[in-house]
């Protein structure tokens, strides 16, 4: 199972994703291969064009497994972002922090087009599998 990322999110609803690319991740997301968390709901939900919109994708991702938050969740957070200003990189996006420990707790991966993934997998004690929705630099 893969938690989605609004980087790969974005360009999946742009269009610029290879279409044998594209389908393979609407499968997974029918089979329910593909799940969320609230920061990554919270960010595309911020990202809604309209209300409309808005209610439209609240719809699909209610129909995708959820990764909850918990103190857990929180704790691995916040050791990440004290790893990462151990080695200077404390500035990556809160919200890209969150998702990894969601990631690394419900152990799952990450489908994203977003270089910070790989940064934490490398960096912190958090293990998940890092997978770009395409190869970096090419969408």
């Amino acid at each position: 199972m893969l938690l989605l990322d609004n980087s790969a999110w974005a360009r999946l609803l742009q269009g610029i994703v290879p279409k044998d690319r594209a389908k393979t991740i609407g499968d997974w997301m029918e089979q329910q291969e593909v799940a969320v968390c609230l920061p990554f709901v919270l960010e595309a939900g911020y990202s809604a064009q309209s209300a409309a919109k808005h209610r439209e994708m609240m719809v699909k991702f209610d129909r995708l497994p959820r990764v909850a938050i918990d103190g857990e969740v929180e704790r691995l957070a916040l050791q990440t972002q004290r790893e990462l200003a151990e080695i200077g990189h404390h500035r990556l996006a809160p919200m890209d922090v969150m998702i990894a420990a969601c990631a690394h707790k419900a152990e799952v991966g990450v489908l994203h087009y977003d270089g910070d993934y790989d940064l934490l997998a490398e960096h912190t004690s958090l293990v998940f599998e890092s997978e770009w929705l395409a190869a970096p630099g090419t969408l």
